[in-house]
């Protein structure tokens, strides 16, 4: 994706984006709502047509309102006929690409995603977080080299993140390519080599995450004590450390581990209790927040 242009009105959604992805990786698109990250996906599977710029997948231009080769995946929330069973609206798919699904092939399918013996089910009686699971097996249904997936791990519980996230490592290291749309910072650190990061339609970084680790600040703390006056007056000259009141009371504090546990120390020996310190976002959560301008 080269220097992409769409605008909606008098909104610029992308503004002048560049966009390359590593084949065999798993990389992140970061960006708060509004930032152009679904206009992106829509354009990426021929869904949007850019005003300017060009668009690439795969080695071939996209063509609009035609789903590139070799690409699968939704944006936002995959959609399915409820009344139909999950083998049926997988088979239904895969008619459009000229294949059969079948059975066979959808029960595998089913079960590494978590369905296992769903196949039969009509996908009215699934939960969100189930046709999300159903969506990426229908995206794997095309045996595609590139998969596109936005926010997959919305609706799910602590164990299907977990799982979602070993699948999406698993096709990678299988050879596929990963472009893995999320708004979480964390989630995105997890399973991802490279990241953009999306802020009010133009591209705000875009490189390696080691390469983002080493420009991030200190992780960010809330603490609370018996004197908090003393407590940022203690922070004053001590190399690694920023204080200042925090919005909820108590004091915002970055530093690093080693220089959060002198700080510490030298509360105690200050005679200035520690009642509460809670971390509020590690240094990757923090950077992002600068570079989308939400840190305010």
């Amino acid at each position: 994706m080269t220097g992409v242009v769409k605008r909606f009105g008098a909104v610029r959604a992308l503004d002048t984006v560049e966009l390359r992805v590593t084949p065999g990786t798993v990389h992140g698109l970061l960006g708060p709502n509004g930032a152009g990250k679904t206009t992106l996906l829509r354009m990426l599977l021929g869904l949007v047509r850019p005003d300017s710029g060009t668009v690439r997948v795969l080695g071939e231009r996209v063509v609009p309102h035609r789903a590139p080769t070799g690409v699968a995946g939704f944006v936002e929330s995959p959609r399915f006929y409820p009344y139909l069973s999950a083998q049926a609206n997988l088979d239904l798919l895969a008619g459009l690409d000229g294949r059969h699904a079948s059975v066979d092939t959808v029960d595998e399918l089913l079960a590494r995603v978590g369905l296992a013996g769903r196949g039969a089910d009509q996908v009215s009686g699934f939960s969100f977080g189930m046709r999300q699971r159903l969506g990426l097996a229908a995206a794997l249904l095309r045996e595609p080299r590139l998969l596109i997936l936005d926010e997959p791990a919305n609706g799910l519980d602590p164990a299907g993140m977990r799982d979602m996230r070993a699948l999406v490592r698993e096709l990678a290291e299988d050879g596929r390519t990963v472009l893995l749309s999320s708004h979480l910072m964390a989630e995105v650190e997890q399973v991802c080599q490279d990241v953009t990061i999306l802020s009010a339609g133009s591209v705000a970084y875009h490189g390696t995450l080691d390469a983002l680790r080493d420009r991030a600040p200190a992780p960010a703390h809330h603490l609370r004590t018996s004197d908090d006056a003393a407590a940022g007056a203690a922070a004053r000259g001590r190399v690694g450390i920023e204080v200042e009141p925090h919005r909820h009371g108590g004091l915002a504090v970055r530093a690093e581990t080693a220089d959060l546990d002198d700080y510490l120390l030298a509360l105690a020996g200050a005679g200035v209790t520690v009642r509460a310190l809670a971390q509020t976002s590690t240094s990757l959560e923090q950077l992002f927040l600068a570079a989308t301008g939400e840190d305010g």
